[in-house]
């Protein structure tokens, strides 16, 4: 991850007001270290819509940094498993999920030239999804690959779940069948299922991983 020397505060703030870059955590399994800056953390946040960043909040941060550490204990682990590096295919058609979230490509590249990025064309910002990617991919082979959902689990969750939440949201509407949800259901059960799993990995690896926290935010 590029580590920059000096990042300048955007709007609400004068040109001389320079905020140096630092490490803020570190995160190590004993034979390799990774670090978390300060422009980690402001470039987590830019990728969530409605979260200022001139400032951020420090409840925003400390959010930013926790999922920043889960990210770097996913890195480590995900070293021990070499794959082959994202496409430039894939790199962009997740920049194009991430734009999706937000008005415009203008809004999301304000936002990005605000902590330090020209655009999504930035080489930097690419080198990032690039690395999000990784993880992500290192996620679906971890986990994700190996969760099954039976037709029963699906018909249980469309019956006891779906079926009795659109009721309650959409009264008057014929609910959608269970073979028209099918697919959406089985994703839900995926992720409600990996959250947990992940949940419980991440609490056995923070018991032999080293976080150290040098800058509190």
């Amino acid at each position: 991850m590029m580590l920059g020397t000096a990042l300048a505060w955007a709007a609400g703030h004068t040109a001389a007001q320079v905020v140096v870059d630092k490490t803020v955590a570190t995160v190590s399994d004993g034979l390799r270290t990774e670090l978390i800056t300060f422009s980690d953390l402001r470039w987590q946040l830019a990728l969530q819509p409605n979260v200022s960043l001139t400032p951020p909040s420090s409840v925003d941060l400390n959010t930013a940094l926790q999922l920043l550490i889960n990210q770097r204990i996913f890195a480590l682990e995900a070293e021990r498993l070499p794959r082959s590096a994202p496409t430039e295919a894939e790199i962009q058609a997740e920049i194009v999920r991430i734009l999706a979230r937000f008005p415009s490509t203008a809004e999301f590249e304000k936002r990005l030239r605000i902590v330090g990025f020209d655009s999504v064309k930035d080489d930097n910002f690419e080198r990032l999804i690039s690395q999000r990617i990784s993880i992500e991919k290192y996620l679906d082979f971890r986990f994700r690959s190996f969760i099954v959902n039976t037709p029963e689990d699906q018909a249980k969750y469309y019956s006891e779940t779906f079926a009795a939440n659109f009721r309650r949201r959409y009264p008057g509407l014929l609910v959608p069948t269970l073979e028209e949800k099918r697919a959406d259901i089985d994703q839900m059960l995926t992720e409600q299922k990996v959250t947990v799993i992940m949940e419980v990995f991440l609490y056995d690896a923070k018991r032999r991983i080293e976080i150290v926290t040098l800058s509190p935010v």
